[in-house]
């Protein structure tokens, strides 16, 4: 199952008995918060679920090569990466149901 964001804003409609337009705008929101965030270069943290982060990874001085087609480009040294680790609780749970 994918839980897309018409699926979430109908099923935290139908739990807290919003709006579902009230919902979408809150999750719009939510999104739009956590966006900038990781783009400053920030971390959100969700207790029980989540942490989020931007990183910064040095590829050292020979980072390699891309290409697109014939025209070859260096690849930059330095790149961000959004990184997420998971609550013990929520790997716990994942783990114990795959058994």
């Amino acid at each position: 199952m994918t839980l897309t964001k018409n699926k979430m804003v109908r099923e935290i409609g139908r739990r807290t008995r919003l709006k579902n337009r009230d919902v979408q705008v809150m999750l719009e929101t939510l999104i739009d918060v956590w966006t900038e965030e990781l783009v400053a270069g920030g971390r959100i943290e969700l207790e029980g679920l989540f942490v989020l982060e931007t990183k910064e990874i040095d590829r050292g001085a020979s980072p390699g090569v891309l290409t697109r087609g014939a025209t070859k480009y260096l690849a930059p040294r330095k790149i961000k990466k959004v990184v997420i680790r998971l609550s013990k609780r929520l790997k716990n749970g994942i783990s114990s149901n795959s058994d």
